[in-house]
C-alpha cells in the first residue's frame, strides 16, 4: 500500500484508499437552502515553482537571472534571482494567513542538479521542500534520472541503495510532501507508479490536484531511467482522473504538468493578451482539450515564465502558468471556491508570477541546511579543474552553435579518439544536456576564471557514461537531418559537434530540406554515404534519445568514461592559470535565414 505524507495528510490517505463517497441527492429543503446560499465563496491561494532542478544555492550565469523591463528606464535588465534562501523567504511572506495556501509544483524538483544537492542523490533538495512548506508536486522527466526506485525513495525515504547514509545515525526520511504520477503506470500491474491526485481541504471545500508528466519522458530520459514503466498522454489521463475526482464530490481541479509552451517574450510578466495568444507550444494543444472541470493550469519544463489564458474545450478562459525554474520565480494564483457548488470560480482567478530577488533577507532555516551540505560537498566541489578567459555560455546562449557546446563535443572526440578509447572520429553533443555556463566571475573563494570541480558538475551533472558507435556516412547525414525533421520537425534539437566537422542549415527551408547536404564536411572533405566512421556522443543521445533514432542504429558499440570526466580532463589539459581556455569560434555550423530562437 502506498503512504502518502504531508500536512494535510489524512484526507489524501482517504482519497488514496478509495474511501470518499460521492455526493449524496440533496432533498427539496436542502436545495432550497443550497440556492440561499449559492453566492457566497471561500479564498484559495496557490503558490506554485517548477523546474528547481536542486538549485539551493544561487545559480549563476544566465541561470541565475530573470528579465524584466526597468521602471525607471523602460529597458529590458537582467535581474539576478534564484537560491533557496531567499525562496522560502519570498513563499513566507506571500503566504496569505487569513485564507488557505497551498504551495505546489510542476515537477523537475530535483534531477540535473548541482553538485551541493546532487552529491547527495538530492536528499538535500527534498528536505528543503519540506522546510519550504510544498504540499504536492507532480513529476518531471527528471526525476526519473535514477530510476522509479530511486523516485520511490525520494517519497518513502531510506538510505541510497549503493551509497547507503550520508552521516552517522542519519536516515533520509522521504518527502513530507505528495509526488503525484497520474500517468505513469507499472507496465507489469498497469497501476500508476505513485497516487495519481491528492485531495486536501479549502475552508470546508474539497480541492482535488492531478499531477503528469509529458508523455514524450521516455525520449528524454535514459532507458535505464524509465525502464519497467508507460507514459499515458496527458489529457487523457487528466480527464479521467477529473471525472473520478467529480464522482468523489471533488469539484475544485487543478492540474499540474510537466509539459510547457513558449512565451511571446522573455520578459517574465509580459502580456499575454487574449486567448492565450503570448504563449506557443505543445501547452497550448493540451490546455485546449482538458475537461473544463479543472479550474486551473500549473505548468513546467520548457523553463518559461508566463501566466496566460488558453481557452478550454467550451472556448472559456482558463490560467495556465509557468515560474520559469531554479526558482528565480514563483506564481501566485488566487481563486475563490463556491460552498454550494464546490467549483472554482473560473472568472476569480488571477495568476501572476513574481521575482525571487537576492535583496531580501535569507531565510535562516534555509542557509543552515545550505551550509550544511555545501561544507560536506566542499572538498570535492572546490577542486580547480581548469581556467577561462571570459564567459563560455551554454544554457545562456540563444545561438544554435553554443560556445560551451563546442567545448564539450571537442572534449569528447580528444577523450575517445584514442584506438584504445573507441576510435572516435567525430563528436555530437545534445544542448538539452548542456545545464549551465562557465562563468569567469568566481562564485566562491577559488579566484576570477578559475573552474572548480562543482562548476563543472553543474553544467555536466548526469555523468553519462560516453559511448562510441560506429555509422555509415548516411547514418550520419540522416543524423544531422533528425535535428530539424521528425520528431524535432517543429521545436529542432540542433547538436553540438566538434571542431572537425562543418555544414550548413537553411532556416528558410522546412524538415530534413534545411540541411544543405553538398555543405556537409568532415576534416574537409565530403562525407561519404558508404564509408564508415566512428563516432562519440554520451550514453543518452547515443541510445536515440531527444529524437535521433539514427544514433540508436549505430553498431560496435564501447563505452568510455563519463561525460564529466572527459570535460574535466580536456579543461585541465587545454588551460592554465597563465593561459586560460579561451571561447570558441562558434565557426562550425553555418545558418542562413531565421533560427537563432530555436532551442
Amino acid at each position: 500500500m502506498l503512504t502518502v505524507r504531508s500536512r494535510r495528510t489524512a484526507l489524501a490517505v482517504v482519497a488514496a484508499a478509495g474511501l470518499l463517497g460521492t455526493v449524496a441527492v440533496p432533498t427539496a429543503a436542502q436545495a432550497a437552502g443550497a440556492d440561499a446560499k449559492r453566492h457566497k465563496t471561500v479564498n484559495l491561494q496557490l503558490l506554485a515553482i517548477n523546474d528547481f532542478h536542486g538549485n539551493l544555492e544561487p545559480p549563476v550565469g544566465s541561470s541565475g537571472t530573470i528579465k524584466e523591463i526597468d521602471p525607471a528606464t523602460g529597458k529590458e535588465v537582467a535581474t539576478p534571482a534564484g537560491g533557496i534562501e531567499y525562496l522560502a523567504t519570498e513563499l513566507r511572506k506571500a503566504r496569505i494567513p487569513a485564507d488557505d495556501s497551498i504551495t505546489v509544483a510542476a515537477g523537475d524538483i530535483i534531477g540535473a542538479s548541482p553538485l551541493t544537492s546532487a552529491l547527495f542523490h538530492d536528499e538535500p533538495t527534498i528536505e528543503a521542500m519540506d522546510k519550504l512548506g510544498l504540499d504536492v508536486t507532480s513529476v518531471g522527466n527528471h526525476e526519473f534520472d535514477e530510476g522509479a526506485q530511486e523516485l520511490l525513495r525520494m517519497q518513502e525515504g531510506g538510505c541510497h541503495p549503493t551509497d547507503g547514509c550520508y552521516e552517522a545515525g542519519r536516515t533520509f526520511k522521504g518527502a513530507n510532501f505528495n509526488y503525484l504520477s497520474a500517468n505513469v503506470t507499472d507496465e507489469k500491474t498497469g497501476k500508476p507508479l505513485l497516487a495519481p491526485y491528492w485531495i486536501t481541504k479549502s475552508q470546508g471545500v474539497k480541492v482535488g490536484f492531478i499531477g503528469v508528466t509529458l508523455e514524450g519522458t521516455p525520449n528524454i530520459v535514459t532507458a535505464e531511467g524509465v525502464k519497467g514503466l508507460k507514459f499515458a498522454n496527458e489529457v487523457t489521463t487528466i480527464n479521467k482522473y477529473a471525472a473520478e475526482l467529480k464522482a468523489k464530490g471533488v469539484n475544485s481541479i487543478v492540474a499540474l504538468i510537466h509539459e510547457g509552451g513558449y512565451p511571446a517574450s522573455a520578459v517574465y510578466n509580459y502580456d499575454c493578451g487574449a486567448a492565450g495568444q503570448g504563449v506557443s507550444g505543445p501547452i497550448v494543444d493540451i490546455a485546449q482539450r482538458i475537461d473544463p472541470a479543472v479550474g486551473a493550469i500549473v505548468t513546467g519544463h520548457t523553463h518559461n515564465a508566463y501566466a496566460c489564458s488558453i481557452p478550454d474545450p467550451n472556448g472559456v478562459p482558463r490560467s495556465v502558468t509557468s515560474a520559469a525554474s531554479f526558482g528565480r520565480l514563483f506564481t501566485e494564483i488566487d481563486m475563490k471556491l463556491d460552498k454550494t457548488t464546490g467549483e472554482i470560480v473560473r472568472p476569480s482567478v488571477k495568476a501572476a508570477n513574481h521575482v525571487v530577488r537576492r535583496t531580501v533577507e535569507k531565510a535562516p532555516d534555509m542557509t543552515a541546511l545550505v551550509d550544511h551540505y555545501s561544507k560536506l560537498a566542499a572538498p570535492i566541489a572546490n577542486r580547480p579543474v581548469g581556467y577561462i578567459a571570459s564567459d563560455i555560455n551554454g544554457r545562456g546562449s540563444s545561438d544554435l552553435e553554443k560556445p560551451l557546446g563546442d567545448v564539450i563535443a571537442d572534449a569528447q572526440l580528444e577523450g575517445l579518439a584514442p584506438a584504445g578509447k573507441g576510435g572516435a572520429q567525430i563528436a555530437f553533443m545534445n544542448p538539452g544536456g548542456i545545464r549551465s555556463d562557465l562563468v569567469h566571475k568566481a562564485s566562491g573563494g577559488e579566484g576570477d576564471g578559475v573552474v572548480t570541480y562543482g562548476e563543472a558538475f553543474t553544467v555536466q551533472p548526469f555523468t553519462n557514461m560516453m559511448q562510441v558507435k560506429t555509422l555509415t556516412g548516411a547514418q550520419l547525414v540522416q543524423l544531422l537531418q533528425q535535428q530539424v525533421s521528425g520528431s524535432n520537425a517543429a521545436a529542432p534539437k540542433i547538436l553540438q559537434v566538434s571542431s572537425n566537422l562543418h555544414y550548413t542549415l537553411d532556416m528558410r527551408k522546412t524538415g530534413a530540406d534545411r540541411v544543405v547536404l553538398d555543405s556537409v564536411r568532415l576534416n574537409g572533405a565530403p562525407v561519404d554515404p558508404a564509408a564508415s566512421y566512428r563516432v562519440a556522443a554520451n550514453e543518452f543521445l547515443a541510445g536515440g534519445g531527444d529524437g535521433f533514432p539514427a544514433f540508436a542504429a549505430g553498431t560496435d558499440k564501447l563505452v568510455g568514461a563519463s561525460d564529466l570526466d572527459v570535460f574535466t580532463a580536456y579543461l585541465g589539459a587545454h588551460s592554465s592559470a597563465g593561459a586560460p581556455l579561451q571561447a570558441p569560434a562558434q565557426d562550425r555550423i553555418k545558418i542562413i535565414g531565421p533560427g537563432s530562437d530555436i532551442d
